[in-house]
């Protein structure tokens, strides 16, 4: 009689070891998952509500721009145009148009790669509100500083107030202005 009192304390210290073991195997809901959940539950929602695999560090106040040069395979310049036509190939948000570049300003404008554009883009498009991002591009020597807007709507689109500083030695220039989504993760400078 005394082995099933014992059985049944075993059969019980299993059943709650093992429920433990189950709860104990999830992350925490801080953490970063780099499993099923990453794989499966975007994490990261942009401005328009498109959901996003990466945020390339905007949310922690910088942009990773070797991460976005990576992704965006080192193209630059005019070839911006013809690379975010296609949303559906584009995993980062940009900003776009042949008059990007004359309205953000003169000197900034003649700086920016396709990773800085994709800097500013992103930064827009789930940066938060009031919140400075910032990044260098190594190979013109600029230091780049946005700080996403306010919300607005201009003629049915969705518009973000930006301010934006380019900083190289002693030379800098900013720029402040409003910037609407022409599609999901495509920025255009309209004033």
């Amino acid at each position: 009689m005394t082995i099933a009192p014992k059985v049944a304390s075993f059969v019980l210290l299993l059943l709650v070891g093992g429920w433990f073991t189950t709860v104990l195997a999830d992350p925490p809901p801080h953490a970063p998952a780099h499993g099923w959940r990453k794989k499966h539950d975007p994490y990261y929602v942009g401005f328009s509500g498109k959901q996003w695999e990466r945020d390339y560090e905007i949310l922690s106040g910088r942009c990773n721009r070797e991460a976005i040069a990576t992704v965006l395979g080192g193209v630059t310049g005019a070839v911006i145009g013809s690379r975010t036509s296609t949303a559906e190939n584009r995993t980062v948000a940009t900003i776009v148009g042949a008059a990007a570049g004359a309205l953000i300003g003169k000197w900034i404008g003649r700086q920016l790669d396709e990773a800085d554009r994709s800097c500013v883009g992103h930064a827009l498009e789930v940066g938060k509100s009031g919140q400075r991002v910032i990044w260098s591009n190594d190979s013109t020597g600029v230091r780049y500083e946005i700080v996403p807007g306010v919300d607005r709507e201009r003629n049915g689109a969705a518009c973000r107030e930006f301010a934006l500083l380019a900083t190289s030695g002693a030379e800098k220039s900013s720029r402040q202005g409003v910037a609407c989504q022409s599609q999901p993760g495509v920025w255009e400078i309209v004033e």
